[in-house]
């Protein structure tokens, strides 16, 4: 074989495992951003959960949508060149907000690790296959895309039967040490409707796909102005929902805490950017990789199982699987290796 296909070779190859290697920091990121949550002091759920999302939501991905935008141009006229695609991804975006609040409230009844993995699981699986439905592109549900997404649901399923065996064996009172509002039906019930919902946010970016400046964008920035846009329209639903508890819940306080506003907001912040490194890792990562539409199709679900795969570590380095059995510690881990195969292997069986 002429040297010249090797070095092609061994570049297509490194491309795919840096695209795959920045997803992974992004996911690794997203899932850390419940630790500085903890450490906001004194804010009520919707008073805090409101603030972090003024940065994941608006603040960041406006920074990340610019990058996009070539000198000479803004992001308005991108919008309003294309305002059905523009006012669809949105809509999407509002649709998402829902399973952004009940996504939230997952992690409430489950605990980091197994509320994630659930709702991302179904994430996962409904935001590949029902995107490219959506907007038409059904071609792309290729052989190796559905056995990617299958055996991500099978580790994702391995993993939520180490949840339930941690449900199973462990007290009412060490449940609570673990996860202090736990409560497994009604956490599996509302993980499961967030993660329908949080589909959305591929479909709105399947809808935006080509609200960019073509060429004069690069290929790592093309899907955040699309990202902005489904993060602003989830914004909105999780804004109304929050002023309606402060209201009900006569937490409106908690904005004139001064005492303890510069922690608090520095930790929202820090929770924002945590989160929005997902969708900024994603859309940095697809710029690799470009010659395989596979990945780019599977992104996706790459970017949730690794999601589920980090959320559990920092739900063993929290604490959240402490007095459960060896058994049920092997479960988990079986399911984390199960994860992290299914996001390379569509390209191996391509």
């Amino acid at each position: 074989m002429p040297a010249c296909y090797l070095f092609t070779g061994k570049l297509y190859i490194m491309e795919i495992f840096i695209g795959l290697l920045i997803i992974a920091i992004g996911a690794f990121c997203q899932s850390s951003c419940y630790v500085p949550i903890n450490k906001i002091k004194a804010w009520s759920w919707e008073s805090y959960w409101l603030v972090q999302g003024i940065f994941a939501w608006l603040v960041f991905p406006l920074l990340g949508a610019l990058l996009a935008v070539p000198e000479g141009h803004g992001l308005m006229e991108l919008y309003t060149a294309d305002p059905k695609a523009s006012l669809l991804t949105m809509f999407f975006g509002v649709l998402w907000g829902i399973g952004g609040l009940t996504f939230g409230l997952s992690m409430r009844y489950l605990g980091v690790a197994l509320g994630q993995s659930i709702a991302l699981g179904t994430c996962a699986g409904l935001g590949t296959i029902l995107t490219p439905v959506f907007t038409g592109n059904t071609q792309d549900l290729t052989t190796p895309v559905i056995v990617g997404v299958v055996v991500t649901l099978i580790g994702i399923g391995v993993i939520g039967v180490a949840g339930n065996m941690k449900s199973q064996s462990l007290s009412e009172e060490e449940k609570k040490k673990a996860v202090k509002d736990f409560n497994f039906t009604k956490g599996i019930i509302v993980a499961l409707l967030a993660g329908f919902m949080s589909a959305c946010f591929s479909i709105g970016l399947g809808f935006g796909e080509h609200l960019n400046f073509g060429d004069a964008t690069a290929p790592m920035f093309k899907t955040l102005p699309a990202t902005l846009l489904v993060t602003a329209g989830g914004f909105i639903t999780n804004a109304v929902y929050c002023f309606m508890q402060n209201s009900k819940n006569n937490t409106w306080k908690d904005y004139r805490e001064t005492g303890l506003y510069a922690n608090n907001i520095i930790f929202c912040a820090l929770a924002g950017l945590l989160w929005y490194s997902q969708f900024f890792g994603l859309s940095l990562g697809k710029g690799f990789l470009t010659d395989s539409a596979v990945l780019l199709t599977f992104s996706w679900c790459i970017l949730m199982a690794l999601n589920v795969t980090f959320s559990n570590v920092w739900g063993i380095i929290l604490k959240e699987w402490k007095g459960c059995s060896r058994k049920t510690i092997a479960v988990l881990i079986a399911g984390l290796v199960i994860l992290i195969v299914s996001s390379f292997l569509p390209q191996v069986i391509k």
